[in-house]
């Protein structure tokens, strides 16, 4: 049936996408592909659009905007005049950064495609808002989110690959709990049913 070929389509795909997800430069081009695009759409809203200047893109919903954050994703900190900001943001993105790619470069991944995903998006976002940081003190943020006079705080494309890079990681993790639990999945499953 229709069904039964969507299914086996996807099965196929998510096991060959799990076969590319091992191959250790895979999330570092990932990751460099992340980076690439976070720079090259920050340089386009600099070179492009005046500070603080919007362009209505779908009106009561999405904005372009050209947003200098000094703070952290989505503008936490960004009005913090503490001597001690910039050393922390800088220190604790350095201390993440060297923990995701050590993570992804001894391979402690390659058995999960989402999780080396996650980590490669996570790592890719990271570096392009620490590369701004360390470089030009601030971050550029570009995408306004809003409902009415309700507004989500700017973001860019680097604040968007963490976010989905952490929505997947959470996502792995519930996912997970049936196969840590040193169950067969058919198992824990059949379990439920009798409950």
């Amino acid at each position: 049936t229709a069904t039964t070929e969507i299914y086996t389509l996807s099965l196929h795909d998510a096991l060959r996408i799990s076969i590319v997800m091992r191959s250790r430069p895979v999330p570092f081009l990932i990751a460099l592909v992340v980076f690439a695009l976070d720079q090259l759409t920050k340089w386009i809203i600099k070179t492009r659009l005046p500070g603080y200047e919007t362009i209505r893109v779908i009106p009561g919903f999405f904005n372009i905007v050209h947003a200098e954050n000094r703070g952290v994703a989505f503008g936490i900190l960004n009005n913090s005049n503490a001597p001690w900001r910039s050393l922390l943001l800088v220190g604790a993105s350095s201390l993440v950064l060297i923990y995701v790619f050590w993570l992804l470069w001894r391979g402690r991944t390659r058995g999960n495609a989402m999780l080396t995903l996650a980590l490669a998006l996570i790592l890719g976002g990271a570096l392009g808002n620490l590369y701004d940081r360390a470089v030009h003190g601030m971050v550029t943020d570009f995408v306004e989110v809003y409902a009415g006079d309700h507004y989500f705080p700017a973001f860019n494309v680097a604040d968007s690959a963490i976010t989905i890079g952490g929505a997947l990681l959470v996502l792995d993790m519930l996912l997970s709990r049936g196969r840590n639990t040193g169950l067969n999945p058919d198992d824990v499953s059949q379990a439920h049913l009798h409950r």
